[in-house]
């Protein structure tokens, strides 16, 4: 069974030898461990230091891509080299290496597809109070909107089985946590959380300017990849809301049609009823189409993961 242990790496000069220096050499039941970085146009000297300690891949992107397609291009080269396991990480030092056989544990006995990490976000002393309440409320809504009872939703330190390789297709560029996780449960992929204690990062995030930023990515995110597996919920949704107010509208229209003297009807509620009603079965055309194009888009995914499935085992 082959390892792949892969780190995203953009300037990462002055940590990225002794972040190598203690990645495991060995675990039980793997019999090979290699490691990847994907350098994301870094400007100083990642890619040299990383060819002095001998980095198994080294893959460039020729500009700043982002996390989601570096996970494209980390779990495209993984599976181009046949790695059983693809463990991912990143190089502010949070994440303690010696949990990685722990990490990969369950999937050698096959009992998930993804295991990830729960760094006890409301124990962690250098996050502020504000922090760790968008954390938990964050990973909250990634709960009820995936149906997984992960508590931290957006951790990286994660596991993936070769088959959750073959299945998952990333749609963000900004990043592939929430997105994966999402896609991974309508996918009925077994994913399982351990929990670790983690160090305090190096240095600030480069994916992200602020909490806030963060958070307004993230929800984009969630909002297109959960409206793309289940569109009629969020469009039934709209369209029973849009209904209700219609309703109220109408029925406060005919309370003074029939009470008040014909130059008192309100009018105004009539007109409202009309545009409501419109907006209504606007939202529920656009369920039934959107339902049409997810399940056409399951039978695409199908056949790309029979098509991958081909493509990498020879």
């Amino acid at each position: 069974m082959k390892l792949l242990i892969q780190i995203p790496c953009y300037n990462e000069e002055s940590t990225l030898l002794s972040v190598l220096s203690e990645l495991p050499k060995q675990i039980e039941w793997i019999d090979l461990i290699e490691t990847q970085i994907i350098d994301d146009w870094s400007s100083d000297k990642t890619i040299d230091v990383a060819k002095k300690f001998w980095v198994t891949y080294i893959v460039e992107h020729k500009q700043n891509a982002w996390l989601g397609n570096a996970f494209r291009s980390w779990v495209e080269n993984a599976l181009l080299h046949k790695a059983d396991i693809l463990v991912n990480t990143d190089w502010d030092n949070q994440y303690p290496w010696e949990y990685i056989p722990n990490l990969v544990a369950p999937i050698i006995t096959n009992s998930a597809d993804i295991v990830m990490w729960d760094r006890q976000t409301s124990q962690i002393k250098h996050f502020s109070a504000i922090k760790k309440i968008f954390q938990w409320f964050g990973s909250f809504v990634v709960r009820k909107m995936s149906g997984i009872d992960i508590p931290d939703s957006v951790s990286w330190f994660r596991a993936y089985s070769k088959e959750s390789l073959l299945k998952l297709n990333v749609t963000s560029d900004f990043s592939y946590a929430v997105d994966t996780l999402i896609q991974a449960w309508n996918k009925w992929l077994k994913i399982y959380s351990i929990k670790i204690h983690t160090n305090k990062p190096t240095r600030k995030s480069r994916l992200f300017k602020n909490i806030f930023h963060h958070m307004y990515s993230t929800w984009q995110i969630i909002l297109r990849v959960y409206s793309m597996y289940n569109p009629l919920k969020i469009f039934f949704s709209l369209w029973t809301f849009f209904l209700v107010l219609w309703m109220l509208g109408l029925t406060r229209f005919l309370y003074y049609y029939m009470v008040l003297p014909e130059n008192t009807w309100k009018i105004q509620s009539l007109i409202l009823t009309w545009v409501l009603i419109i907006l209504a079965f606007q939202f529920y055309w656009l369920g039934i189409i959107w339902d049409l194009i997810a399940k056409n888009r399951k039978l695409i995914e199908d056949d790309l993961y029979l098509s991958k499935k081909r493509y990498y085992q020879e």
